[in-house]
């Protein structure tokens, strides 16, 4: 029997055992909120993996939002669009990056990595990365950019970027560097000035990094993913990583703020309190409803579990060797996104433009589970605040990511508020960035 013939052969084995586990919890909703009940792990032989089948967006397709809102194009044919950044005057920045695994990664290999692999170069997020960064202007204000102008190129992965003072911050995936801006400029040269050193390959399994300026523009804060599931690439590799590191702007100095957060991606400042809140994708293997990812408002040197337990003293057996003392330390994070959502972007809307009851909450860029069935997330989901805390019960604001059939048309990740209040949204797999205004009154809904 060849190589090819055992490779298939196990492929078949592995779906036919999937397709007997357990699916998840049908309820939408499931994981969600203050206090999510969390079922027991199941372990299983081979875990749940699967490849949706991608068919993009027809010509006049687009999202669904609530009763009240429209959905737009703001800027379609970009190259797989990752994170998005309004500056002062309204132009918007993206990222465009993808992944270019590692061979030193072991989670590449086998089964569940052929899927992954398999999936990803479907989507077109494994493939070499465009490393370019687009400056998007609307300078008529229609709610259309008729210009993209290429803004950066030459970077490694970008993906988070932050405006302090006449800086551009912009995360690669191994450090953050900066370039010089001016009001309205429409380009760079070069590839950035190297800022601070961030965790970076070989293996670099997590490899998109966020950065985000403190509200009093004084520190950076940057997201580092971890190198693994659960550790499996070695404890030594994670120095550093599953972790959200600080750098003050007028030292220099670097340190890590907060620590055990499996896969940080989003971060933003709620802005009655000015509390740092980020969102993570949780750990994978151990169910299709285990353990939720989350939103969690952020305490300097706190720890949060990974890898040894998750939503608090939930001990992860996998994690090797035990650390009781970690698993003691750990604090239990603020609220659930349900599992395996990959809940990415985040951002707290203070535009004027919707109403009252949207104002000061958070909306999330959950970009979807490839190892759930049913399948998970796939939407921009609203959460609630009051008093600077999130509040049941969210709600469904972005949907149709996924079309009746369970096909993928597009997968949101970065979200944000631009200069007029409408919320951004961008769709890697569709190449879209989104624009959501209220409908004007007297207007049709489309």
């Amino acid at each position: 029997m060849t190589k090819a013939t055992l490779f298939a052969a196990s492929t078949l084995a592995a779906l036919t055992l999937s397709a007997c586990m357990p699916a998840g919890s049908p309820d939408h909703w499931a994981g969600y909120g203050p206090n999510p009940p969390l079922p027991k792990p199941a372990k299983a032989l081979i875990p749940t993996v699967g490849i949706p089948k991608v068919v993009g967006w027809a010509a006049d397709g687009a999202p669904k939002a609530p009763p009240g809102f429209t959905v737009a194009r703001y800027a379609e044919g970009l190259d797989h669009p990752r994170w998005l950044y309004v500056l002062p005057n309204g132009d918007v920045l993206v990222s465009e990056s993808a992944s270019e695994p590692s061979p030193a990664d072991v989670t590449n290999k086998g089964v569940k990595g052929w899927f992954q692999k398999h999936l990803m170069a479907s989507v077109g997020s494994s493939k070499p990365s465009p490393n370019k960064i687009f400056l998007l202007r609307d300078a008529d204000g229609d709610g259309v950019a008729e210009s993209r102008m290429l803004f950066a190129q030459g970077l490694k992965q970008p993906f988070g970027m932050t405006l302090v003072g006449a800086n551009l911050y912009v995360a690669n995936s191994d450090g953050v560097v900066s370039f010089p801006y001016a009001d309205g400029q429409t380009s760079e040269t070069g590839t950035g000035q190297k800022v601070f050193d961030l965790p970076g390959g070989p293996i670099n399994h997590h490899w998109t990094k966020n950065v985000v300026a403190s509200p009093d523009r004084t520190k950076l804060y940057a997201t580092v993913g971890s190198n693994s599931n659960v550790g499996e690439n070695g404890l030594e590799n994670e120095t550093g990583r599953a972790a959200i590191w600080e750098y003050d702007l007028a030292t220099g100095k670097t340190r890590i703020f907060a620590s055990g957060i499996r896969n940080p991606n989003g971060i933003d400042f709620e802005p009655t309190t000015h509390v740092m809140w980020t969102v993570s994708n949780e750990r994978d293997e151990i169910g299709n409803d285990l353990p939720p990812d989350f939103l969690t408002s952020v305490k300097d040197g706190a720890f949060y579990g990974w890898p040894w337990s998750y939503y608090g003293h939930n001990v992860d057996v996998r994690a090797k060797p035990a650390n009781p003392e970690m698993v003691a330390k750990a604090i239990a994070p603020d609220f659930g996104l349900g599992a395996h959502t990959a809940s990415l972007g985040l951002t707290f809307y203070t535009g004027a433009a919707f109403p009252m009851s949207y104002r000061g909450c958070a909306f999330i860029g959950q970009h979807g589970s490839w190892n759930r069935k049913p399948l998970n997330g796939y939407q921009v989901v609203f959460i609630p605040f009051a008093n600077g805390q999130p509040q049941n019960a969210p709600q469904a604001f972005l949907t149709g990511f996924l079309d009746k059939h369970d096909k993928i048309q597009g997968r949101p990740v970065g979200v944000a508020v631009d200069r007029t209040g409408a919320l951004l949204v961008a769709d890697d797999v569709g190449g879209i960035v989104w624009r959501v205004t209220p409908t004007p009154a007297g207007a049709k809904r489309p």
